[in-house]
């Protein structure tokens, strides 16, 4: 019933953008908080951006700073990645991810701690 879809993976240049976005389904979007995550080939599954249940909260991997911005829509139920200034190590398959938590937590970099996940969407940056 609950279904993250991922889209708007491709291909890109260093230097170059992409935004990635995350439908999701059969849940009360407002009521998770929202996360992207994403593995690089022969890596395993790594922290990229988190952010509150209303987007008031945003959080970022160290790689990722100053690059990537993480946003959402709650009237369209649609979670976003932009990603600027792309290089080639940040080729890997993006997932978004959902979770509930208690209402006194604002985001979570924990994996373990989402719910629901995307089947991940492919980027890949090229020199």
């Amino acid at each position: 019933q609950v279904e993250l879809v991922e889209s708007g993976g491709g291909l890109a240049q260093a230097g170059n953008s992409l935004t990635l976005a995350c439908t999701v389904s059969g849940l009360n979007f407002r009521s998770y908080i929202m996360g992207w995550f994403r593995r690089a080939p022969g890596e395993d599954r790594e922290f990229v951006a988190t952010l509150s249940r209303v987007g008031g909260s945003v959080h970022y991997a160290d790689s990722v700073k100053g690059r990537f911005t993480i946003s959402r829509d709650n009237t369209k139920n649609t979670l976003y990645l932009q990603m600027n200034n792309l290089k080639p190590e940040d080729t890997a398959v993006y997932y978004c991810a959902a979770a509930r938590l208690s209402e006194d937590i604002t985001w979570t970099a924990r994996q373990r701690e989402y719910d629901y996940w995307g089947q991940g969407t492919q980027v890949t940056v090229s020199l």
